[in-house]
């Protein structure tokens, strides 16, 4: 049988509906240790909307990793190792609790590539949130593919802090802060709760820490160190990754129109990178 042509899902499109309920957001609350969030009464913060459009796969159709099988709207990408690469996201106004809400998804573009690490795909899906005001947040989410771990395979050098920190906070991780936030989005990969398959299948040292948890920790630290801001774009690009055996520091220092974010691996090592515009 021919393999697919991966970019024949480039434009293919999914729509689905939800309504903002608080339960969710409470949950978040808890997850990020905040007795009163740094957040108005009622709104979705911001990377808050993860926790709504959740994946509804019947339990028959999920693969081994834990994910749904490969096809249908995301394109069948061979490649066993699926992560959160970044995102660029723009809120252009709040999502609030009782809002009807409808998000439409779009393939944007599939590229192949190899690199240090072996073959890689990665896979760029814009979403658009729509309230009955309009366009709420607009979101590119890119996804990468990469293959098993090359025995002997020389890992990326680590990168440096982009400037010193104004603001830092030393998180401890663990597989219930792992395990919470995948409840509150209904993920079931494997890889953030499962210690043997992390290990076994895909030759990691611990669990993986969430990429959207590290860009959502990130935000929030801004949100603490500049409470009444609105943060109204936000970008972030995965370095590296974080596991919940090591502590990790979520850093930040002011710009002329909002701030730069990254947090640091046990190493000082940038595990993930962020600009943010804010008002």
């Amino acid at each position: 049988m021919s393999q697919p042509n991966l970019t024949d899902w480039i434009g293919r499109t999914e729509e689905s509906t939800d309504t903002i309920t608080a339960a969710p957001l409470a949950g978040l609350a808890a997850t990020l240790d905040h007795d009163n969030p740094p957040w108005p009464a009622d709104t979705v913060p911001p990377m808050g909307h993860w926790l709504y459009f959740l994946p509804r796969a019947l339990q028959r159709d999920i693969s081994a990793d834990g994910h749904p099988h490969r096809g249908g709207f995301l394109p069948p990408v061979a490649l066993p190792r699926r992560m959160w690469a970044g995102g660029q996201l723009e809120f252009a106004h709040d999502l609030k609790v009782g809002d009807q809400v409808r998000r439409l998804s779009t393939i944007k573009d599939v590229t192949a590539r190899s690199g240090r690490s072996g073959d890689m795909v990665f896979v760029a899906v814009e979403h658009q949130i729509f309230t009955q005001d309009g366009l709420a947040v607009r979101e590119i989410h890119d996804i990468v593919y990469r293959q098993p771990p090359v025995p002997g395979a020389v890992p990326p050098p680590p990168e440096a802090p982009p400037q010193a920190a104004t603001w830092n906070r030393r998180l401890v991780p663990d597989p219930v802060l792992l395990f919470r936030y995948s409840a509150l989005t209904f993920n079931g990969h494997r890889i953030h709760y499962d210690r043997d398959y992390c290990r076994d299948q895909e030759g990691y040292p611990g669990l993986i820490f969430h990429g959207p948890l590290t860009a959502t920790l990130l935000a929030d630290l801004f949100l603490r160190e500049n409470p009444g801001s609105r943060i109204s774009r936000f970008d972030f690009r995965a370095k590296r990754p974080l596991f919940d055996i090591h502590p990790l520091t979520l850093c930040g220092a002011p710009t002329a129109d909002g701030a730069q974010m990254w947090a640091l691996d046990q190493d000082g090592a940038v595990a993930m990178i962020a600009d943010l515009e804010a008002k």
